[in-house]
């Protein structure tokens, strides 16, 4: 196996400095398919980076008998990752401040469009899709997977997680999808011209969580081995509940104060109905909202966080599709 790092420039600032990251190569001695794995598209969203640096090692420190090629881009964004941050700056992309919104990109446009269209340049070559996020403190790992895409299916089933959730996309899509702009992520980009595409998220962000980077180093591992690029079994990864995302949740008719209950956890399983816990006036302890959930399914959100505002999401609840 041969592996090779390239600077590449995806833009540059007004001032003419290049905005550059590393593109890993990793070429087997044997015919097979192309993967593409990327993570810090959202710069704060680190454990990605992390499983990537692993599965590097991995790969060049053993005696790896890899088949096709792989290739890994640990920094998508470096403008937000400098930054620690989810965006970019208005200074830099006031029109399009968050990269997972425009996908494939234009090699004419905005400062994020143009840095997309360049890493789009390898996803167009590929044969499947690894994009790396994290998700927040709030929220149980899981694998997301576009609804309807069959092949991406398989490819988050191979990698693994507890939950499996799949989203709806295009003319299936809910206003909210639209309103969102979510028919701009990488994954619903690449499905939509036939490439299976799958976003783990990994725990939250800006520090490691071992358990989650162990767990996307396993799926990692599991993908390429379903995809023929590894000779190996896949390792088990999760009890893989498959679950259908939904946009709505469930919010805070007034701020306050939410204390959830504390035998309350993300990945339980819930009923329609079931209370979860108490949003309440801080200064009167008068009850605002007595909050439960909307639906039966797996709880994977919960609000850890106690000083909430109007509107703010409280919980949310996946329905499952099969056991």
């Amino acid at each position: 196996m041969d592996h090779t790092a390239e600077r590449v420039t995806l833009a540059r600032l007004p001032s003419g400095v290049e905005v550059e990251t590393t593109v890993h190569s990793y070429d087997g001695d044997r015919d097979g398919p192309t993967v593409y794995a990327q993570a810090a598209q959202h710069g704060r969203e680190i454990n990605g980076t992390e499983v990537l640096r692993r599965v590097h090692r991995r790969l060049t420190e053993g005696d790896t008998d890899l088949a096709g090629r792989l290739v890994a881009v640990p920094v998508a964004d470096p403008l937000t990752f400098d930054r620690v941050s989810y965006t970019t700056p208005e200074q830099l992309d006031s029109v399009n401040p968050n990269m997972n919104r425009v996908w494939p990109g234009d090699s004419e446009g905005s400062l994020h469009e143009r840095m997309a269209a360049r890493l789009w340049e390898y996803v167009a070559d590929a044969d499947a899709v690894l994009d790396l996020h994290t998700g927040s403190p709030n929220m149980l790992t899981h694998v997301v997977f576009t609804e309807g895409h069959e092949r991406s299916r398989s490819l988050a089933e191979a990698f693994g997680t507890d939950l499996l959730l799949s989203e709806e996309a295009g003319e299936d899509a809910d206003e909210e999808w639209a309103n969102r702009n979510f028919g701009g992520k990488l994954r619903v980009a690449a499905a939509r011209e036939g490439i299976p595409t799958i976003t783990p998220e990994l725990a939250h962000s800006k520090q490691f969580v071992e358990d989650a980077v162990e767990t996307g180093v396993t799926g990692v591992e599991n993908a390429l081995a379903h995809l023929g690029l590894l000779d190996a079994d896949p390792e088990p990864n999760g009890d893989c509940v498959v679950a259908r995302n939904h946009l709505g949740r469930v919010t805070a008719d007034e701020s306050g104060l939410f204390r959830a209950d504390p035998d309350r956890s993300v990945g339980e399983r819930v009923a329609a109905g079931e209370r979860v816990g108490t949003l309440y006036d801080p200064t009167t302890y008068d009850v605002i909202q007595e909050v439960e959930t909307d639906r039966a399914g797996v709880l994977y959100a919960l609000a850890q966080e106690a000083t909430v505002t109007s509107g703010g999401k409280l919980l949310n609840v996946a329905l499952v599709r099969e056991e």
